[in-house]
């Protein structure tokens, strides 16, 4: 095991609290408002080294680079944003996917993944609409 650091109780604690799963980019910046002295090696090393021990799990959307979650989290589904590119959890599950599979097909998990609009990029920018919000 380890020595406990700052900089990998800050990535710990980003990651337990970001509530949504994380590039190690996003990890990094969140870990340096904690702790300002850390890099995207050492983002990398405690992530490698907390989905080695099962803290932490990777998640996988089609075409991307993974991101990472606390792994007490269970079982859920995730919704990306075409506009800025997070990812967000999703609670709950239709259940059983069984029916959706061919005649003596078993399914042993599924993973689900939304894309759309996210809340906050959803909101109709200030001045109206035809406003460019970048």
């Amino acid at each position: 095991m380890e020595r406990r650091t700052p900089q990998r109780t800050a990535i710990e604690e980003a990651l337990r609290e970001a509530g949504r799963p994380l590039t190690p980019q996003e990890l990094l910046e969140l870990s340096r408002a904690r702790v300002g002295s850390i890099n995207l090696a050492t983002i990398y090393r405690t992530l490698k080294m907390l989905t080695d021990a099962g803290d932490a799990v990777s998640v996988h959307i089609p075409g991307e680079p993974p991101r990472f979650e606390a792994a007490h989290i269970g079982h859920h589904h995730h919704f990306r944003c075409d506009e800025c590119g997070r990812v967000f959890d999703i609670t709950g599950c239709t259940g059983s996917m069984a029916s959706l599979v061919p005649p003596g097909f078993k399914v042993r998990e599924h993973e689900i993944t939304l894309f759309g609009t996210c809340a906050e990029c959803g909101k109709e920018p200030p001045g109206g609409a035809g406003t460019d919000r970048r």
